[in-house]
């Protein structure tokens, strides 16, 4: 049985949210915030054949989210206003554009590429727009971090009133400890309970043939 009984070829997009550089590759860690990704590394790994499974047996849309720059100058007002606690700030260096580059997944032609300057992807107009030109009701999230990006853009793609589906095994964050700890419990509590089903990338597939 699909996670959403009215699902269907037509109504049902893949989101993939920030598998960019600057959230994945080992060049964009930073040790001295014990911020490694590992386990993210690990989890496209297994995200990359996924994206292929979808298209060949789901066949919906497939839109790849990605964050600006993240400096600055490009990022929303709130976002700044966060990070005036320089305790908090989380900005990027990089200016070569090698963070916002996706890491080790590629768009084809006829995806879609959606991007946000700050944590929601549903608060960005132009991800809305996509989902509302092709009758997209249901939305399948993959990506990362779970803790950040993922809960942001859960909520908000709930509260806009979206159907939507986390995928438990497609969705990671850093290696620290207590975020991995965070991160089970939103997979296993806050998500299912709250905002959307939660299941395997290997059930989702099952659950359509």
């Amino acid at each position: 049985m699909k996670p959403f009984e009215k699902m269907n070829s037509s109504n049902t997009a893949l989101l993939i949210v920030d598998v960019i550089n600057s959230c994945a590759h080992a060049d964009c860690e930073i040790p001295e915030w014990n911020i490694h990704f590992s386990a993210i590394r690990k989890m496209v790994d297994r995200l990359e054949p996924f994206i292929q499974r979808f298209r060949l047996v789901v066949g919906g849309p497939v839109i790849f989210g990605k964050t600006v720059p993240w400096r600055k100058e490009y990022l929303a007002d709130n976002v700044n206003e966060l990070y005036s606690d320089e305790q908090f700030a989380y900005y990027s260096k990089d200016t070569t554009g090698f963070s916002e580059q996706f890491y080790k997944i590629e768009p084809q032609p006829q995806d879609l590429i959606a991007e946000k300057n700050t944590n929601d992807a549903f608060a960005m107009a132009n991800l809305n727009e996509i989902l509302a030109e092709r009758g997209v009701r249901y939305v399948v999230v993959t990506g990362v971090f779970t803790d950040g990006c993922i809960l942001a853009s859960v909520v908000g793609g709930f509260s806009k009133g979206y159907s939507l589906v986390v995928l438990k095994d497609l969705v990671e964050t850093t290696d620290v400890k207590t975020r991995q700890i965070i991160q089970r419990h939103l997979l296993e509590y806050t998500f299912p309970y709250l905002f959307s089903r939660v299941v395997s990338s290997e059930d989702f597939i099952k659950s359509w043939k």
